[in-house]
Parts: structure tokens; C-alpha cells; sequence
């Protein structure tokens, strides 16, 4: 991360990534990553609403129910009560919100006001299940914490130094100059932390780096990393385009979505429940889309759902094997690559498959090194003969703290 922050070690930001009925909260000391205290809240507008609260230092945990109406408002009311009870409301400088989306509008962290969040509002369309529930938490936190600065982090930004090549669809030129359709990506932080990572592993100044970063988990991307910038990534207008994930499809055939709708009578509403929610390693295995759980069946032969996992999680490793592959047309050298997210961080058994068909990149597992990285680990599970592979777990909270106070620091003038 940045050395070069500004942060007096008694600030602390809280940085809040809001869905539709959860709340993740994280209070962060953004010149270490120290975190003070971390939390969800969930099940939110149900009765079932409630907030869990880790304190950090004191290895406690507290779950509080909420009260009606069960909303965001209501579980951060609870939060700044818990704040003030452990006197940790006048560390806080300012609130720092993830934003899945920003368009071609922010290539970098910003001040929220109401302009951004009209804008915010408006690219909605382009991703209606999440910038809504983004804006939710923002201004619940603008009524929470009404005297603190609120910084946007958008996932989209770290991506916007894709050159056209990269980020334009083979469509109609004027679907892109009239209605913002192209390549996004997401993931942005996850990538630009494990990217500085690496370059510290490397012992190379991270615009000297060249490097392709699988984010693994229940959502996926590969990105390809040139000179410390993104020069191309799977993920694409949409979290649906790319390499197979938990429960999203990712590429496939557009005529399939013409042959359910006409051919097969699904509804739109229905292949889209079925392309990002029913498919996937939950789809082709028929038992989950839990890595751990599939893993587990796979390797029980007594299981009558074995040989249904094997094959799902064998399109999951191929599938990202052939877009690391792919990337490699973006690069003159390669420094390394990089798993992270809860996948890539964990499963010895996904790296290694996906390390298989990297051969011809000159990718090769030390398998001992390999089964013992996981659990936040981070390291080098390369062979001696191979070029670096990486582990390093994902921080997506520290650089959204990192950012919101090194934006604060310039805004001052510091």
C-alpha cells in the first residue's frame, strides 16, 4: 500500500459497503490497516434484522437485534451507539463507501455531494442491483455521521485505464456513444491491492510490474496488469460477463438467451435469474456453489453427487486457465500471477488444476508450498523452475480507507 499516506495514527476510517439488506462495516486505521472493529449487518427490513460487532483488540463479539423499521438507519444508529460506548467516535475522520459502479465519470476516489450522487443514481442502469443499495448506505450514513466528509471508492475506477481495444464490445459504435454500453469491470480494489502486494514481493516499483490477478470467489475476474495499470479484465458492462463463478454463467453463446426466450418460452426476467442466481459451479454441479462444499464431494467417492462436482469444478479451473491465457496477448513480459478472493486464497486443490493448463506460460505448483498457503497466508507457491505465482489475500477495506484519507490529505492541501 502507499507509504506515502499522511494519516496520524489516531485517525480511523469507517468504511461502509451497503447491499440492498446488509450493511459491512469496518473501522480502519488507514496508514497500517490496523482494524479496530468490523461488522455486519443483515437481514435487513425483516423482523429478522440484526448487527454483529467484532472489536478487534478485545477479541469480543456483540449481536444486537434492531428494532422496527429494520432498516440501514436503524442499524447504524446502533453502530454510532456502539461507537460512542467505546470511544472510538472522535477517531473517525471520515466514511468511506464502496460503489460497485462509476461509469466512465470516476477513474478516482471523490467527495460525495449531491452531484455524485445524482450521478451515482443515474449509472444505476447500469448496475440496478447494486448502486441503489450503495446510495442507501451513503445517505443513511450522511443523517448518521452528518459532521464526517463521505468519500466514494467505486469498484469500476481502477479499470479505467483500459484502452478501447480492451473495453468496447463488437456491436453498433453508437450503443457505446449513446448509451454507455462497453467493458467496466469490477473488482477494482481487490486488484489494485494484491497488484501493490505482488510488487512488493517482487521488490519492483509497482509501474514496473506486469502482472495477471485471478480474484476468486463467489463472483470472479481476471485482470491483467501492464505497468502497474489495468489494461484489460473479464468482467464486463455487467458482474455476469467472464469466467464462471459461483452462480453467474459467465461467457456464453448470446444466441442461448434468443433460443430460451423463443425457443424454450423463458421470460426475460427468468434467464436472467437463471444466467446470474441458478448457474455457474451451482448449476453444472446440481449440489452448490460453495467451492468447499463441491471439493469435499469430489473427493468422497461415496457421494453420489462426486463425479457432478468434479465436472464443475473442472469448467470452473479451465475456464479461468484459458482467460489467464487470453491476457497474455496484453503483455511483451510477465512478472508473475496472483490468486486472491476466498477461492483463490484457500483452495490448493483450484489453484493447482488452474496452474495445470498454464504450462506453456511457464506456470508450475510446488505442491507442498501450495497446501499450506491459505487462511490469509500470502506468498510465492511457485516452483523453482516456474515464473512467480502468488497468493496474497485481498484487502479491499484497507485501500478504501487508504484512498478516503489520502483524498482527505490532498483536499487539505497536505
Amino acid at each position: 500500500m502507499n507509504k506515502a499516506t499522511p494519516a496520524l495514527p489516531e485517525q480511523a476510517i469507517l468504511v461502509i459497503n451497503c447491499g440492498s439488506s446488509s450493511v459491512k462495516f469496518s473501522l480502519i486505521r488507514p496508514h497500517t490497516g490496523q482494524s479496530i472493529l468490523s461488522g455486519l449487518a443483515e437481514c435487513l427490513l425483516t423482523p429478522e434484522a440484526s448487527i454483529k460487532i467484532k472489536y478487534i483488540d478485545k477479541d469480543e463479539k456483540q449481536v444486537t437485534s434492531l428494532n422496527a423499521p429494520y432498516d440501514h438507519q436503524t442499524a447504524l444508529s446502533v453502530l454510532v451507539e456502539k461507537l460512542i460506548e467505546h470511544n472510538l467516535v472522535s477517531d473517525i475522520v471520515a466514511v468511506g463507501h464502496r460503489v460497485v459502479h462509476g461509469g466512465e465519470e470516476y477513474a478516482q476516489p471523490v467527495l460525495i455531494d449531491e452531484k455524485v450522487k445524482q450521478t451515482i443514481d443515474q449509472l444505476a442502469k447500469l448496475a440496478p442491483l447494486h448502486n441503489p443499495a450503495n446510495l442507501i448506505g451513503i445517505n443513511a450514513c450522511q443523517q448518521a455521521f452528518a459532521d464526517l466528509p463521505q468519500v466514494a471508492i467505486f469498484d469500476t475506477a481502477f479499470h479505467q485505464s483500459m484502452p478501447e481495444k480492451a473495453y468496447l464490445y463488437g456491436i453498433p459504435y453508437a450503443l457505446y456513444q449513446e448509451h454507455a454500453i462497453r467493458r467496466y469491470g469490477f473488482h477494482g480494489t481487490s486488484h489494485y491491492f494484491v497488484a501493490n502486494q505482488a510488487a512488493n514481493l517482487l521488490k519492483k516499483p509497482l509501474n514496473q510490474c506486469n502482472l495477471i490477478s485471478a480474484h476468486l470467489g463467489n463472483g470472479c475476474s481476471v485482470t491483467v496488469i501492464k505497468n502497474g495499470e489495468s489494461v484489460d479484465t473479464s468482467l464486463g458492462m455487467t458482474p455476469l460477463e467472464g469466467v464462471m463463478m459461483g452462480t453467474r454463467s459467465g461467457d456464453i453463446d448470446a444466441g442461448i438467451v434468443v433460443h430460451l426466450v423463443e425457443q424454450l418460452g423463458y421470460t426475460i426476467e427468468q434467464v436472467d435469474t437463471l444466467l446470474n442466481k441458478q448457474s455457474g459451479l451451482l448449476g453444472l454441479s446440481t449440489l452448490s456453489n460453495d467451492c468447499r462444499t463441491l471439493e469435499m464431494a469430489m473427493l468422497d467417492e461415496n457421494n453420489p453427487n462426486s463425479a457432478q462436482a468434479k465436472l464443475a469444478l473442472s469448467v470452473f479451473c479451465y475456464r479461468i486457465a484459458k482467460s489467464i491465457a487470453s491476457f497474455s496477448a496484453s503483455l511483451t513480459s510477465l512478472d508473475g500471477l496472483i490468486f486472491t478472493g476466498g477461492i483463490g486464497e484457500n483452495s490448493a486443490w483450484v489453484r493447482k488444476e488452474i496452474a495445470k493448463h498454464l504450462g506453456l506460460l511457464n506456470f508450475h505448483i510446488n505442491e507442498e508450498k501450495n497446501s499450506e498457503m491459505c487462511f490469509g497466508a500470502s506468498g510465492n507457491i511457485a516452483a523453482d523452475n516456474s515464473r512467480a505465482c502468488f497468493v496474497i489475500a485481498t484487502n479491499e477495506e484497507w485501500v478504501i480507507a487508504e484512498q478516503s484519507a489520502q483524498l482527505l490529505a490532498n483536499t487539505k492541501g497536505e
